[in-house]
């Protein structure tokens, strides 16, 4: 089902119960293109759980690549940055900067 954002306004009612309760699937349109979607709660749950699983393969796929990492301490001898912490800020012993005025 579609229905222009106008036209909701004067059917919110209806059209939640149709949602919830009947399992219909609406687009909101605005100027002739949709703008956005109600759906059920189940079937935002479905999205939700397939959103998961999905994260959770890019995770796992991610993890099997982790054998290339390299070390912190060894990008940091790489790149000159010593005396920088494990969050890449400055070194507790640097002095702040004086501004000129």
């Amino acid at each position: 089902m579609t229905i222009n954002v106008v036209k909701i306004r004067s059917n919110l009612a209806d059209t939640i119960n149709r949602v919830a309760y009947q399992g219909e699937r609406v687009v909101l349109e605005r100027r002739g293109k949709g703008v956005a979607a109600m759906v059920s709660m189940e079937d935002l749950a479905l999205l939700e759980k397939l959103e998961d699983e999905a994260d959770v393969k890019a995770a796992r796929a991610a993890l099997k690549e982790e054998g290339d990492a390299i070390p912190w301490e060894q990008v940091k001898a790489e790149l000159g940055l010593r005396g920088l912490g494990r969050a890449g800020g400055r070194a507790k012993h640097s002095k702040p900067r004086k501004s000129r005025a």
